[in-house]
């Protein structure tokens, strides 16, 4: 275990370190200069950062896959006793499945009343999905499935948590971009974060299915 968490600070911060290397933390239309140069910097830009997340995104699925695979040698053990997911976490994968439309929609709207209202859509979801996994938390804490009482139960908090936290730190990048959307009078600047939480939240919702599929079919 002590492994693996080397393993992921070290490739997160070589991840941070190549995205403020290619200046992905930047915001082009802050600097002075002509309306025809911000284009040109925006669109520099752009491809950039989609780099960036795709790098960030390879470190992220490595990580998941890591602990899935630990998860599959742990089970064979005979101390494993499954846990009984709490029905809560069906409802809660319909709301990821809304936020993951809705930050869609906002990156296909041409009307700006739109983009707005399904931002704020994916905001309400998400925080919604992050609250509905600490309630269920809860119920298995009720129901005395603890986390060092069982490794079945430890896995399922690491993975529900991992998740969340990844949500977490999206939420932050999904703030600025609904604050730039709401303030900026060219919303097309504001389009680089969007399209970015975008495929960051689809692929959330790729690894929470996988992660569900996971913990009811063992």
């Amino acid at each position: 275990m002590e492994a693996i968490l080397v393993f992921i600070f070290t490739a997160v911060g070589i991840s941070y370190w190549w995205l403020w290397r290619q200046k992905v933390f930047e915001k082009p239309w802050t600097n002075e200069g002509t309306e025809a140069d911000l284009r040109d910097d925006i669109g520099s830009v752009l491809p950039t950062a989609k780099t960036g997340l795709f790098l960030f995104l390879v470190v992220v699925t490595s990580v998941f896959a890591l602990f899935i695979s630990a998860y599959f040698i742990r089970m064979e053990l005979n101390d494993w006793h499954p846990v009984n997911e709490p029905g809560l976490l069906w409802l809660n994968t319909i709301l990821l499945v809304l936020a993951s439309i809705s930050i869609h929609v906002s990156t296909r709207a041409d009307n700006v009343n739109i983009v707005k209202a399904a931002l704020l859509a994916t905001g309400v979801f998400t925080v919604s999905f992050i609250w509905g996994q600490y309630v269920a938390w809860q119920q298995l804490i009720d129901a005395g499935y603890y986390l060092q009482s069982n490794p079945a139960n430890s896995f399922f908090y690491l993975f529900t948590g991992l998740h969340g936290l990844h949500l977490l730190g999206g939420l932050w990048v999904w703030l600025g971009a609904t604050l730039r959307v709401f303030t900026d009078v060219e919303v097309d600047r504001a389009k680089i974060s969007v399209q970015l939480c975008r495929t960051y939240w689809h692929f959330l919702l790729i690894v929470w299915m996988v992660l569900f599929a996971l913990l009811l079919s063992t």
